[in-house]
């Protein structure tokens, strides 16, 4: 299983600088990372902190959790098949929604390879207390890296007042008190906070060593067919906080599984023409806590 990390943040937060720096801990704990990074522009500019060594995949001029979607996956199968790292790092641009970022890199094809560790949002502290003056869709964005990280890095510390300090970080657990959240500068975070994260699903009631996490994947497996109308009834009845299912659902009927995605409350079916093993990637909240019909 290969670590991933999602490194989340508006533009000028501090993730290139994190990012740089956990490239560091991670070589001097002799761990190979790859990394894809997401930029809206023409040019790469933050590839440039990367060293010539580390395996790298840039998307350009586009959005990660949108258009981006397929290539994304395509470069996760390139790197999973060149198998010359331990964990892949995925620096989102500052307009990618972190649930949105989540469903694009976790794919049914490769799900099995991949550890999602977590979302790791930089925010940055003095323009969260002036967050008023944002306009309203780029504050909402911001509210909601914020609300979905798993680690929640409250930088540039250094310039602010002790008291302002204090009411950055309690506001920021005002929106997520599931997150870890880490006084920084710099975006300095220790690799050992990195690697206790843990988003995936595994087994049910298993106690998260960073707080209790909010978001957070599971990969379930069809082993009994289900029919389109069950399986959409059980679907209409699931809570508003079940976001994202991608996947191949073994359909009565059907001698091989269909595709099935759901997103807003919106299910797609699409026949397959490859006999694909029976997976569903679900992307919530409390998603151990959800009876999947067909699957154990």
């Amino acid at each position: 299983m290969k670590d991933v990390y999602l490194f989340s943040g508006f533009l000028g937060s501090g993730k290139t600088s994190m990012l740089t720096d956990v490239l560091r801990q991670l070589k001097e704990a002799g761990i190979r990372p790859a990394i894809i990074m997401n930029e809206l522009g023409k040019l790469p500019f933050d590839s440039q902190a990367v060293d010539e060594d580390i395996p790298l995949k840039e998307m350009l001029e586009g959005c990660i959790c949108c258009t981006g979607s397929e290539k994304t996956e395509a470069q996760i199968q390139t790197l999973l098949h060149e198998d010359n790292f331990d964990v892949l790092i995925i620096e989102t641009t500052g307009a990618a929604h972190p649930v949105e970022a989540l469903d694009a890199v976790y794919s049914p094809i490769f799900a099995d390879q991949l550890c999602v560790k977590g979302i790791v949002t930089v925010a940055d502290s003095r323009l969260f207390l002036d967050r008023a003056t944002l306009p309203v869709q780029m504050r909402s964005l911001f509210l909601e890296q914020i609300r979905h990280a798993h680690l929640l890095l409250a930088n540039k510390m250094d310039l602010l007042t002790e008291a302002e300090q204090a009411q950055v970080v309690f506001e920021m657990q005002g929106i997520n008190n599931h997150a870890f959240i880490l006084q920084t500068t710099n975006g300095r975070v220790p690799l050992q906070l990195l690697q206790n994260m843990q988003a995936t699903a595994s087994a049910p009631h298993t106690a998260a060593p960073i707080g209790k996490l909010n978001l957070s994947t599971r990969l379930v497996t069809f082993t009994t067919p289900v029919t389109q109308e069950a399986f959409e009834d059980w679907v209409r009845n699931l809570p508003s906080t079940i976001y994202r299912m991608k996947g191949y659902v073994l359909v009565a009927g059907n001698s091989k599984p269909m595709l099935f995605q759901y997103a807003y409350g919106m299910v797609q079916w699409l026949p397959e023409y490859i006999k694909m093993t029976p997976q569903l990637v679900i992307i919530g909240e409390n998603v151990n806590a959800l009876t999947v019909p067909g699957c154990v």
